[in-house]
């Protein structure tokens, strides 16, 4: 009885061994198989990446030849508000960081919030 306990074993063993082959195989195709679509879609994302980089640079041409002077005037107006913009916001700060400095904490505390207009 003892030589078919160790014959048992070995079978197992061999029948483990080739089933855990087989299934490291598959895997593996399933792994290649996966690497090929992600490859397929990064190529697919590089092309239209390269696409959109050679539209901007045609429409930055395009402004830079001064064929297109409406759109050249729009964006330097939208540019002096957007400065303006940041010039109130920098100097409402500091309007702001001046009134809680100097107001004590418990002025500040009995204030009410002022209303939201939205």
């Amino acid at each position: 009885m003892a030589s078919k306990n160790t014959a048992s074993p070995k079978k197992t063993n061999k029948y483990s061994y080739e089933e855990m082959t087989k299934q490291l195989i598959d895997h593996s195709i399933k792994l290649q198989e996966k690497n090929a679509e992600m490859i397929n879609s990064m190529n697919k994302l590089t092309n239209k990446i390269s696409e959109m980089v050679e539209l901007f640079e045609d429409a930055a041409n395009h402004i830079k030849s001064g064929t297109d002077e409406p759109l050249v005037r729009k964006l330097e107006v939208l540019l002096e508000q957007n400065k303006n913009i940041a010039r109130g916001l920098v100097l409402l700060e500091k309007y702001v960081r001046d009134k809680t400095m100097t107001g004590t904490p418990s002025q500040m505390s009995t204030r009410p919030l002022p209303k939201s207009p939205f």
